[in-house]
């Protein structure tokens, strides 16, 4: 008997005692074979969210920002420690091994970078400081400073059924990092591989509590039980995500919704790259990778192929050579397939139905057909599928560029429409026409094309990828979103924004701007601000190890006089003979010096003389200067001293050291601020 697929809630796995007559059966995709039943009936979906609410919040409540992200880095290496049982049980979804790749070790991908960004780029704390303190106050008793903070809810993520890991797994890493429990409703005929990515996460002991949770199957009541602090993200049709958009507790509730969508992305030949150019030959293998990567069903798959009006039928000539040579179709448990079934004949009935709409509107198919195609069975057998939800990949050629149904309708599986153009300005405005994307490609090596249509392509599009013979190589894709940038799109796309790094994160938390003196904001945000308590007594810091330095520990140097004979020798021992500090009438002609003046970097270099404990101690290392700024000039027989404080602590999770960001502050005999900077080191724990 077909199992019911559970749903893992409030700390454990749960299914009905009973398979209903609303539950619905999920099929192997190239064999029809029934999989698992799907149904959410009599599930507490209240008692889910406010045990996310509650006990998950709780518990990532008690972890900083490094310690999550080491809790992601263990989880990936646990996914990938058992991937192979994703990946034997991802062929029934109709996906080859590359296209199980794409989902299970891109997503295993996306949980190592989010790990290493959060330990690399932010504070090993819970409050993330967003930008420099504002003073608003003229003796700087009263200052202003952007902070992000959690959201006190939790996160929902609904997902298609094409990338049923990657999807889950790109939205849980941010929200884990940013401390906000997360519920997955993955889609009903993949949901079994999401199930068992969790079941290994919840068998790993390293999810803390409440922090993730499944539920398989429907929730239509989902968005009466939703409240501020929550948040949505969701993935599917461009017509679901208007219905959810518009409910009250989106509406005037509080609750944000963010949606990436399906889109009619496109691909643009550039007029430069003809026939024999590696461009053309780039352009092409990219067009076929997308037909035929999961079957074409992917939201940033290309659907209409845009190339100049005198290379259409070399492009097609080549797309269909191509895919004789390259493309078996077949059940992915078979060798040397290297394009599965949709994944379900729902999805097959519905892709040729609106390949039916793209031909009454002209489209005219050149490649592929739309009956039942040839396949390779797992027995190595070849034949028409019974039961498989197979098709060919297609493609329509339209001489009428302008049919509205080119521009708006999608048929989301291996199908693409080609377009003939005959200037940039018009191949920009077709793209326009699909009422924004998430991505769009441009093949060509000419500079002046790139940047021609970059400029018309951009405010419609969440990403651009420029495709020429210098990256096409190590190019990732047309089809393939990185967790370093944004993924996502304007208008049809949806108008959301996921992953692009830290910004993801932020996306689950509250920007407020907090205003107090400096001890108070110091106290906030775990960053001395000037004017804040200091503490210069109990030796030199660069004595104390990280387990002693507290924030506010400072030292206050002696002051150096700054001669002519210095600026002299230091412009002939590193070369810099810049006239501002050798030629004492052109310096003065200058508008923004007195006369010669020492080197900003001489003063540096000074200044670490001023401020360094020279001793072997618990500082390891110097790594780097940030945000240095050279504010007034020195003259020789000026004097300059260096004041220097802990700034930020940042204890790292993994070593026996972690790094200090001192604030840096030269002045000079009238006490005028010369310069500021931040140094960085590396100190001893212990």
């Amino acid at each position: 008997m077909t199992h019911v697929l559970p749903s893992y809630v409030k700390g454990a796995w749960w299914a009905p005692e009973d398979a209903d007559a609303a539950a619905v059966e999920v099929r192997d995709a190239s064999t029809g074979e029934p999989v698992a039943l799907v149904s959410s009936a009599g599930l507490d979906l209240a008692g889910t969210l406010d045990h996310a609410r509650t006990v998950g919040q709780a518990s990532l409540g008690e972890l900083t920002f490094h310690q999550r992200a080491m809790l992601l880095k263990r989880m990936a290496q646990t996914l990938t420690e058992r991937k192979a049982e994703l990946y034997e049980l991802s062929s029934r979804t109709g996906a080859t091994k590359a296209d199980s790749w794409v989902d299970i070790d891109g997503g295993i991908g996306v949980l190592f970078t989010y790990s290493s960004k959060g330990r690399r780029e932010l504070p090993n704390s819970q409050v993330y400081v967003d930008g420099p303190a504002e003073n608003l106050s003229k003796d700087g008793s009263f200052l202003g400073q952007h902070i992000f903070t959690r959201l006190p809810g939790v996160a929902v993520q609904i997902n298609a059924f094409n990338f049923p890991v990657w999807g889950s797994l790109e939205k849980f890493a941010p929200a884990f990092l940013a401390g906000v429990p997360t519920v997955v409703k993955p889609a009903t005929p993949t949901g079994y591989m999401t199930e068992a990515m969790v079941r290994i996460l919840v068998e790993s002991g390293l999810l803390p509590d409440g922090t993730l949770q499944l539920i398989s199957g429907a929730v239509p009541d989902l968005f009466d039980h939703l409240r501020l602090g929550d948040l949505v993200a969701f993935t599917g049709s461009a017509s679901t995500a208007e219905k959810l958009r518009v409910h009250d507790s989106v509406q005037t509730g509080g609750v944000r919704f963010t949606s990436e969508t399906d889109s009619i992305n496109a691909s643009v030949l550039g007029e430069d790259a003809v026939t024999g150019t590696p461009e053309f030959d780039a352009y092409v293998k990219q067009l076929v990778t997308e037909l035929t990567s999961k079957a074409g069903q992917k939201c940033t798959a290309i659907r209409r192929a845009i190339v100049p009006q005198t290379l259409v039928s070399d492009v097609i000539g080549a797309v269909r050579a191509r895919i004789a040579e390259r493309v078996v179709l077949g059940d992915p448990r078979a060798e040397g397939v290297t394009m599965g079934p949709l994944a379900s004949q729902t999805q097959r009935t519905e892709v040729l139905r609106q390949v039916g709409r793209l031909m009454e509107a002209g489209g005219e198919l050149v490649v592929g057909g739309l009956g039942e195609p040839t396949v390779l069975h797992a027995d190595g057998s070849r034949g028409v599928s019974v039961g498989g939800a197979f098709v060919e990949p297609m493609v329509l050629r339209f001489a009428d560029v302008e049919a509205e149904a080119v521009h708006t309708v999608e048929a989301f599986g291996p199908v693409a429409s080609i377009l003939g153009y005959t200037s940039n300005a018009q191949a920009a405005r077709l793209v326009a026409r699909g009422g924004g994307s998430l991505v769009t490609s441009v093949a060509t090596h000419d500079p002046a094309t790139a940047r021609e249509l970059v400029a018309g392509l951009a405010p419609y599009n969440g990403r651009v990828l420029l495709l020429d013979r210098d990256d096409a190589r190590t190019s990732t894709g047309h089809g393939s979103p990185v967790p370093h940038l944004v993924h996502g799109g304007p208008g049809r796309a949806g108008g959301g924004e996921e992953l692009g790094g830290i910004r993801a994160v932020l996306h689950h938390m509250q920007r407020t701007a907090i205003q107090g003196s400096p001890e108070m904001l110091t106290a906030v945000t775990g960053v001395w601000h000037a004017g804040a308590a200091v503490n210069d007594s109990g030796g030199h810091p660069f004595r104390k190890p990280l387990s002693a330095l507290r924030i506010g520990d400072q030292v206050r140097s002696e002051a150096r006089k700054v001669t002519l004979a210095d600026i002299e020798h230091f412009a002939e021992f590193t070369g810099d003979r810049f006239y501002a500090h050798m030629d004492e009438d052109a310096a003065a002609a200058n508008p923004f010096f007195p006369g010669r003046v020492a080197h900003g970097y001489l003063l540096v270099s000074f200044a670490a003389g001023l401020f360094v404990d020279p001793a072997v101690g618990p500082v390891l290392a110097n790594y780097g200067l940030e945000n240095l700024r050279f504010v007034t000039p020195v003259s020789p027989e000026d004097s300059i001293r260096v004041t220097l404080t802990a700034k930020q602590i940042t204890p790292r999770e993994t070593d026996d050291y972690g790094e200090v960001r001192w604030d840096a502050v030269i002045l000079n005999q009238d006490d005028a601020v010369v310069a500021g900077y931040d140094v960085l080191t590396l100190v001893a724990k212990e």
